[in-house]
């Protein structure tokens, strides 16, 4: 296991933005030619995968979680997003035994998306191609990471989006929220592409991805899933997505907060629709075609 304190001073990029990403990383060496970013399936080619989990005050989960993920042989980084001094070190002692994975620590918690941003920057400067991001209280079935991998092969530039199956467990409010942002991305995209905006459990090509990083200022909290799909598709990515079971553990740990982030949600939809206007020609003619 290989560890790094980031420093919060940015990591690395063509375009430097200190409040989108603060947080510096490197572990790796891994050499891999990059797929093309054009839409549309390419030849296929050996992909150099790799699984971001972010992860804030989920320590308990993340033992289960590796061990979970130790029968798929792909190196895991941990982006620890400034989790509180205990459970930090409960990070440290469930990582460091096993040389596949690395922890990355950002100095003080920036949100999910400030997390994936530093994971998935980190993954391109390694070499990686491809980066699979799991949330780290294990709601994600990480044995359907093969069909995603697949998936990937065949069609190297594509988004991969996990299309949750929920079990009777699912709690009412996330059904019918669910329901609510795939209306909105309906009409921030004028398509049907996106099945599920929300869901964490994806695979990003990241060529085109770590790009649009580097171009977009996106949001950095729980709002930062949903708009990257979207600001993905209308660069005109392909979309898979791909079925898979979702679970909700018992006692498991939300850093979903209701009123903060259903408001972040709500602004970022309405920005998104308003953003689609001067794009709706070429979305059109894209689905026409």
């Amino acid at each position: 296991m290989s560890a790094e304190h980031a420093s919060g001073r940015g990591l690395r990029r063509s375009a430097p933005d200190p409040e989108r990403d603060r947080e510096r990383s490197s572990v790796v060496e891994k050499n891999a030619t990059l797929p093309s970013a054009s839409p549309g399936p390419a030849t296929p080619f050996k992909i150099v995968p790799c699984v971001i989990v972010p992860c804030f005050n989920h320590a308990a989960s993340v033992p289960g979680l590796l061990e979970d993920l130790s029968a798929r042989g792909i190196p895991t980084v941990i982006v620890d997003d400034g989790s509180v001094a205990t459970e930090r070190e409960l990070l440290i002692a469930a990582a460091h035994p096993l040389p596949w994975v690395h922890l990355v620590h950002l100095e003080r918690n920036g949100g999910k998306g400030a997390a994936v941003t530093a994971g998935l920057r980190w993954a391109k400067e390694q070499g990686f191609t491809h980066a699979i991001q799991v949330d780290a209280d294990r709601q994600h079935r990480v044995a359907d990471i093969p069909r995603f991998l697949e998936a990937a092969e065949g069609h190297p530039d594509a988004l991969i989006l996990g299309q949750p199956v929920f079990g009777e467990d699912v709690p009412l409010g996330r059904l019918l929220g669910r329901q609510l942002s795939r209306v909105c991305v309906f009409l921030s995209t004028l398509s049907r592409r996106i099945g599920d905006p929300l869901f964490g459990f994806r695979l990003y090509p990241l060529e085109a991805t770590v790009d649009l990083l580097d171009r977009a200022n996106l949001p950095s909290r729980m709002d930062f899933d949903p708009e990257l799909a979207v600001r993905l598709c209308w660069r005109g990515l392909p979309i898979i997505n791909l079925p898979t079971e979702v679970s909700y553990p018992t006692g498991g740990i939300s850093n979903f907060r209701l009123w903060r982030d259903n408001a972040r949600i709500s602004w970022m939809h309405t920005r998104l629709i308003a953003g689609m206007i001067p794009r709706a020609p070429r979305l059109l003619l894209r689905r026409r075609g």
